[in-house]
């Protein structure tokens, strides 16, 4: 899944609440983030059931971040 899939997979709780910055904000953020996944082997679809399983987005950072670093 690209980028261009995923971000509409995004809920947000009050979308509403949202202007159209911060949405564009949002969108650039997870393709950020499915940039990163897709560099160190995690797809959107992963990284979208992580979440749901629970894993805040810090800790899902922390993990690609993890799954980038040489295993010494």
């Amino acid at each position: 899944m690209r980028y261009a899939d995923a971000a509409p997979k995004v809920r947000v709780v009050y979308p509403e609440a949202l202007n159209a910055r911060q949405v564009e904000v949002l969108n650039r953020a997870v393709g950020k983030l499915v940039l990163i996944g897709e560099c160190v082997g995690v797809t959107a679809d992963d990284m979208i059931l992580l979440l749901q399983s629970g894993l805040t987005v810090r800790e899902l950072l922390d993990y690609l971040t993890a799954r980038r670093r040489p295993v010494v």
